[in-house]
C-alpha cells in the first residue's frame, strides 16, 4: 500500500504541476488590466514600468519558473485589485474557516441522510423509498443546481421564516446554505450505496445465508451494508468536489464570506493573482481527495490491493 500511495502521490504532484502551468499560461494571455487597480488612470510608460517590475515582460518559461520558486517558498503572491498588496494567503486565511465549516457540516448532513436513504432504497426495491429516492436523485442530477438553489432560497426563507442572507453571528442563517450544499452529496451517496447493496444482495453468499435461516436484519447490517460501504468509501473524499463546486454558487447566492464567493468576486474584478491562487488550492483539494479515497478503501478492507493489475480482494 505504501508503494501505491507513493506512486499516486507522485502522479498527483505531476497533475497539479500541469494544472498550475495551464492556468498560469492562460492568465498571462488575459488583458493586463487584471494587474492594475487604476488601469484607466495610467499612461503607457507607467504601465510598462509596472509590468517590468512584476516580471510580466519576461518570457513565459521564466515567469513560470519564478512562480514555482515563489510557491516552494510558501508564497502565492499579493492581491492586485481585491485588496492591493495584501498577501494572498492572508486573504484566504480570513475566508477559509467559513468555507471549511460549512463544507464539513454539509458533508455530515449528506452522510446522515444519504446513507439511510440508500439503504432504504436497496431494502425496498420498487416500493415507496426506492421510488422516492430515485425521484430525488433524478431531480438533483437532472435539474441544474443553480435552479433548485434559487428555489430553496426564494421559497424556504418565506415558508420557514429563515434569513435570506448569511450572517456569521446568526446560526439560523447557516441552515439554508448548508442544507442546499448537501443536496448533491445526499443524492450521490444514496445512489452509489443503493447500487452496491443491490449488487451484494444478488451474490451467492447472501442466498446461502438466507438458506441457513439468517434473519434479514443481520444480513443487511453485517454483510450487505458492510461490504457495500467498502467500495463507496473511495467516493467520500471525491465528494469534496461536489461541495467545492456547489460552494462557489451557494456562497455568492447567500453572501457567505467564504472562498467560493471570493473566487467569483476576484474573477469579476480580474485579480489574476487571486484567481491563480484559488484555482491552485481547489485543484489541490480535488487531487488529494482522489488519493485519500483509495487509501481509505484499503484501510476499510486490507484485502484490497491496488498494486496488482486491476486490483484484488
Amino acid at each position: 500500500m505504501l508503494k501505491y500511495a507513493a506512486k499516486r502521490l507522485i502522479q498527483s504532484l505531476v497533475t497539479l504541476v500541469i494544472i498550475i502551468t495551464i492556468v498560469f499560461s492562460l492568465l498571462r494571455l488575459m488583458p493586463v488590466e487584471g494587474y492594475f487597480q487604476n488601469f484607466d488612470k495610467l499612461d503607457k510608460n507607467q504601465i510598462h514600468a509596472a509590468l517590468l517590475s512584476m516580471g510580466l515582460l519576461d518570457p513565459l518559461p521564466v515567469q513560470l519558473k519564478n512562480f514555482f520558486v515563489q510557491l516552494l517558498h510558501g508564497s502565492l503572491g499579493n492581491s492586485l485589485i481585491y485588496r492591493p498588496n495584501v498577501p494572498v494567503l492572508d486573504i484566504i486565511a480570513d475566508k477559509a474557516p467559513v468555507s471549511i465549516f460549512m463544507g464539513l457540516a454539509s458533508m455530515a448532513i449528506a452522510l446522515l441522510l444519504g446513507l439511510p436513504l440508500g439503504t432504504a432504497m436497496a431494502r425496498s426495491k420498487a416500493k415507496f423509498w426506492d421510488k422516492f429516492g430515485t425521484a430525488f436523485i433524478v431531480f438533483v442530477t437532472a435539474v441544474p443546481a443553480a435552479v433548485y438553489y434559487l428555489l430553496i432560497q426564494v421559497y424556504f426563507t418565506d415558508w420557514l421564516g429563515l434569513p435570506i442572507l448569511f450572517s456569521e453571528s446568526d446560526p439560523v442563517s447557516w441552515i439554508l446554505p448548508t442544507v442546499s450544499l448537501s443536496l448533491g452529496n445526499i443524492a450521490y451517496y444514496a445512489m452509489w450505496l443503493r447500487r452496491y447493496m443491490v449488487d451484494e444482495l444478488n451474490k451467492d453468499y447472501i442466498r446461502l445465508a438466507r438458506a441457513k435461516g439468517v434473519d434479514s436484519k443481520t444480513i443487511m447490517k453485517k454483510h450487505v451494508f458492510r461490504n457495500a460501504f467498502v467500495p463507496m468509501v473511495q467516493y467520500l473524499p471525491t465528494s469534496l468536489l461536489y461541495t467545492i463546486a456547489g460552494s462557489i454558487y451557494i456562497e455568492s447566492l447567500y453572501s457567505v464570506p467564504g472562498m467560493g464567493g471570493l473566487l467569483v468576486n476576484v474573477i469579476q474584478r480580474q485579480d489574476n493573482n487571486m484567481v491563480q491562487a484559488l484555482v491552485l488550492i481547489y485543484s489541490a483539494i480535488g487531487i488529494v481527495g482522489l488519493l485519500f479515497g483509495d487509501i481509505l478503501m484499503n484501510l476499510m478492507d486490507p484485502r484490497i490491493s491496488f498494486e496488482k493489475k486491476g486490483g484484488a480482494r
